[in-house]
């Protein structure tokens, strides 16, 4: 069995503070939660107070992008390593926001993976269709290309330690979200390229999580499709209470 992964996503919301008062409320919450790997992934400035507030608990935290090289003049960025160094655990990596807004595309979410990878870190790469694309008839193709511009080359070993969220860029901050039978049917459609690629083992293995407008009203509808193995969550996971029933489904 695939252990689930409910992770929050809190993109560019909280200072420090607030960030150690949000976890804070949050750890009692889920701390009953055994039956699910939970994450929350801080902006990068607020994620020493995030660490210092999940200390003792169950909650691991995550950046929500890398470079991918450990060190260098490339000014504004994070590496691998000094995400390791604050005791981060996980790392977004290919998100349709740092696609859309900077420039990210599946050779550079590749590198990342890799140097995610070489620092010990749980990355959680994102894949997923526009609209128009979706329109188009498109869906798997686009999923063909994410998956093997940006996973693929992995090693066995390495591809064991990934996790994917597939994440429809038309449901993110939208309100639509994908009904379950088609966030099923995109999941399934992964889980095959990657038994083509790393075989029946690794396919079974794999945990993908699903994004897009994932709230408390309906996470267990979602879940209840076994592809579904969690969630990237963005805003409801900003509410702790929200995320706690997000997390307890």
């Amino acid at each position: 069995m695939r252990k689930p992964v409910m992770a929050g996503n809190w993109k560019m919301y909280k200072t420090a503070a607030q960030t150690g008062a949000a976890i804070g409320a949050l750890a009692p919450l889920v701390a009953g939660a055994s039956h699910v790997d939970v994450v929350v992934c801080a902006p990068f400035v607020n994620l020493p107070a995030a660490v210092e507030a999940a200390r003792g608990t169950n909650i691991e935290i995550g950046g929500q992008d890398l470079f991918w090289l450990k060190e260098g003049a490339y000014t504004g960025e994070v590496s691998a390593p000094m995400l390791k160094a604050v005791e981060c655990r996980w790392v977004i990596i290919g998100h349709s926001e740092r696609r859309q807004y900077f420039g990210e595309t599946d050779e550079t979410a590749a590198k990342k993976t890799v140097a995610a990878l070489d620092a010990g870190l749980k990355p959680i790469v994102c894949v997923g269709e526009r609209l128009e694309q979706r329109e188009a008839g498109s869906t798997d193709a686009v999923l063909a290309m994410q998956f093997a511009g940006g996973l693929a080359g992995l090693t066995a070993d390495q591809f064991a330690q990934v996790t994917i969220a597939y994440e429809p860029v038309w449901a993110i901050g939208t309100g639509k979200t994908a009904t379950p039978e088609i966030a099923a049917e995109a999941h399934r459609f992964l889980r095959s390229q990657i038994r083509g690629k790393f075989g029946d083992a690794a396919a079974e293995a794999c945990r993908i999580l699903y994004g897009g407008s994932v709230k408390p009203e309906n996470i267990q509808a979602l879940m209840a499709q076994p592809e579904l193995d969690g969630a990237l969550v963005g805003g409801a996971s900003l509410d702790p209470p929200s995320f706690a029933s997000i997390v307890n489904f």
